[in-house]
């Protein structure tokens, strides 16, 4: 999961070097999204590994 939000984030800087911004605009979108919810799920897993 963290992996595909450094492809995403690495798209969208290439794509705003090169200004395509709707492309980057996109991608950082996805990225920004994917990066929540890799913070979500290892809050939950710290979480449920301090009751277990």
């Amino acid at each position: 999961m963290l992996t595909w939000t450094v492809i995403f984030l690495v798209v969208a800087l290439v794509a705003a070097v090169f200004g395509f911004s709707k492309i980057a605009r996109g991608a950082a979108g996805i990225a920004r999204f994917l990066f929540f919810i890799f913070v979500i799920l290892l809050i939950l897993s710290l979480v449920t590994d301090m009751f277990a």
